[in-house]
């Protein structure tokens, strides 16, 4: 037998071996299933959503939890056009209720968590704020969110609030809307402007008010009898193709884990029974 024929016959074994090990792994280590749940939530909830997304994730290997964080009122368009999602999680229950009354959700809403509202400005406060009352100054740069922001929603109703106050004078809310500058599509934006020096003051809500931010912005509180408390609703959506995990996802939003984690990041925890 000549040098080339055992080399031959080497390089065949080797492969038939080969083969037959790769055949043992296939069959004794399947390949593991993965899907996608799409969770749709309102920009103030994504430091607190993306640790919950991740605890879910170790939990149901081969799942991933996909964010779309934006304002509600996007969100729940997006939806309403098609868009693919498995969770919808509004900063207020308006929008919920227009996704509820388009049919879009597999059913009721539950309230998760709740937020108050404060106003921030610079750290280095270039239109000198120091009270409330300043916002209604000639001069003063404003940001709030857009009317159909949940921010920018509650916002307004707080300014109208405090008009009635004595201490603020009937007029505050009309001449501190006059010196709104810019409406933002959600709260990130406006908490992004005040933080870059962009706008003399903002309103957001507290939770977005983290120790990154506190670093360039002064915050001032707003009265509790004049302030608002936001609830947070969240559902399934009718179309969502994850529905198993989907709920798995709301669980744990609602379990005690899930309502410390809302916690750590500011927001109001509640009960799944919480009115």
């Amino acid at each position: 037998m000549n040098r080339r024929t055992v080399i031959g016959l080497w390089s065949g074994l080797a492969l038939t071996l080969a083969s037959a090990l790769a055949a043992q792994v296939a069959h004794a280590a399947p390949a593991r299933s993965t899907s996608s749940l799409r969770v749709f939530a309102a920009a103030s909830l994504s430091d607190a959503f993306h640790e919950l997304g991740r605890k879910l994730e170790l939990a149901r290997p081969g799942l991933k939890v996909e964010f779309s964080f934006a304002g509600s009122q996007q969100l729940a368009t997006q939806i309403e056009q098609g868009a693919s999602a498995d969770v919808f999680a509004s900063a207020d229950e308006r929008w919920m209720r227009y996704a509820e009354q388009r049919g879009l959700l597999a059913g009721p809403s539950t309230v998760f968590a709740r937020n108050r509202l404060v106003v921030i400005v610079p750290k280095t406060n270039p239109a000198r704020i120091r009270r409330l009352q300043d916002l209604a100054r000639g001069g003063v740069k404003l940001v709030l969110g857009a009317e159909a922001v949940p921010v920018g929603h509650y916002s307004r109703i707080v300014l109208r609030n405090l008009a009635g106050d004595p201490a603020f004078g009937a007029n505050f809310a009309t001449r501190t809307l006059g010196n709104v500058v810019s409406q933002e599509e959600n709260v990130k934006s406006v908490v992004g402007k005040v933080q870059l020096g962009e706008a003399d003051a903002g309103i957001v809500y507290r939770s977005d008010v983290t120790p990154a931010v506190a670093r360039y912005v002064r915050v001032l509180t707003i009265p509790e009898n004049a302030n608002i408390l936001a609830a947070y609703p969240i559902a399934l959506i009718k179309s969502g193709k994850e529905q198993d995990a989907a709920k798995a996802f709301v669980d744990l939003v609602l379990s005690t884990d899930g309502q410390q984690a809302l916690e750590r990041h500011g927001l109001i925890p509640v009960s799944a029974a919480a009115p």
